[in-house]
């Protein structure tokens, strides 16, 4: 099988990623995304030792090493007291236990690390200001010069390049909604620990917070039920839905009512996730990332999931024991079991972050009884992954 050339729709992680690993085993790689110019937009988000392996390999860790802070710790602590129920070591440990670091870091970090890298790739082209509706081969080709041998559908959630795949998986909203804000560091409560990813649990909603070098501040995740503005990504919040917030948190510390209660450019995004369903035409079309699985972001491995798929597709595309049908066919094949394992995971930390009374009580007992280095080892399955091929 040769792959002389691929057209990537969406120049998001996913698409960046891919373009830099299909680069990387000799396809001549474009790019095409809708934007006039990617915009910093979005907030942080944490890159596990599963994603940062990859990134080693594509050449971009350093970039973001310089960039992101490596936490001491993921900590589970009580939205009532703010004590710390259990924690997971990272930081040195990630890198000695996993081989590879944990980060935290602004997503438009890594989007700029990753478009640098694009940029400056000789096989790769990224074509701003093209909106290619529904993976449209012809008006791809005329774009690029030249027919694409493989168009990969990188365009999130909402993605067009998936409404042209028979039986493709649909978006659905979760009844879940992130509130996502920042806090600077001089106005930062003293709870925020600049050394840890912390989640604080509560009864059907949690908080995560994390420091983030790039600002001096902190980044703030509150997730609980809400409703939907519709088809976005993001939204500015309304002073009814800061409301809706405050109530969602009734009851919490009062330290995290007034950090919510003060909160300034609140981002409101309805959390979204997708149904299964073919993520390939059986010809030349598939999808990574978002388009393919969206995923509630209860294990944090939304990005990690994106990069895990870009660095699969390029391995599979790129063999060259079989054509390219069969190497989307194992792609899927590899990637809907990781996912399916992920998704299964994140369910259960819904379940148990969200405990109520008793339930809350047994929860935060066991926690407590477990040594870090216990915890840990839950976690090798996800944070020690590595692809076969």
């Amino acid at each position: 099988m040769t792959i002389r050339n691929a057209a990537i729709i969406g120049a998001g992680m996913a698409g960046l990623t891919a373009a830099l690993a299909l680069a990387q085993r000799g396809v001549r790689v474009h790019v095409l995304e809708q934007a006039p110019y990617l915009a910093e937009v979005g907030a942080g988000l944490q890159i596990s030792p599963n994603a940062s392996r990859i990134l080693a390999k594509l050449g971009v860790l350093s970039g973001l090493e310089a960039l992101w802070t490596e936490p001491d710790r993921i900590s589970l602590a009580s939205g009532r007291t703010l004590g710390r129920v259990a924690h997971v070591p990272v930081g040195r440990s990630a890198r000695e236990r996993w081989r590879a670091p944990y980060g935290v870091l602004h997503r438009a970090s890594l989007q700029g690390v990753l478009r640098h890298a694009v940029e400056a790739n000789p096989m790769c082209t990224l074509h701003l200001g093209r909106r290619i509706n529904h993976g449209d081969a012809a008006i791809i080709a005329d774009v690029i010069g030249e027919p694409a041998d493989l168009i990969v559908g990188a365009d999130g959630v909402w993605s067009s390049v998936r409404d042209s795949i028979a039986s493709a998986p649909e978006p659905d909203f979760s009844q879940n909604v992130a509130w996502r804000f920042m806090v600077e560091g001089h106005r930062a409560p003293g709870f925020l620990s600049p050394q840890s990813v912390t989640a604080f649990l509560g009864p059907s909603a949690h908080i995560v917070c994390y420091p983030l070098k790039e600002t001096g501040g902190f980044n703030i995740v509150a997730i609980a039920a809400g409703v939907t503005p519709g088809e976005t990504w993001e939204a500015s919040a309304t002073a009814e839905e800061t409301s809706m917030l405050l109530r969602q948190f009734r009851g919490w510390n009062p330290q995290i009512i007034e950090m919510l209660r003060q909160c300034e450019n609140a981002k409101f995004w309805p959390l979204y996730q997708v149904s299964n369903g073919n993520w390939h035409n059986g010809h030349n079309k598939v999808l990574i990332g978002d388009a393919a699985h969206a995923m509630m972001p209860f294990a944090a491995q939304g990005a990690a999931m994106a990069i895990e798929d870009a660095w699969e597709l390029a391995q599979q595309v790129s063999r060259p024991v079989a054509d390219l049908p069969q190497g989307l066919a194992a792609y899927e094949t590899i990637r809907k079991a990781r996912i399916d394992k992920v998704r299964r995971r994140g369910n259960f930390n819904r379940f148990a972050y969200h405990l109520r009374g008793p339930l809350r009580l047994g929860r935060d007992i066991v926690l407590a009884l477990r040594p870090p280095q216990s915890l840990a080892a839950d976690l090798d399955w996800l944070y020690g992954y590595e692809s076969t091929v």
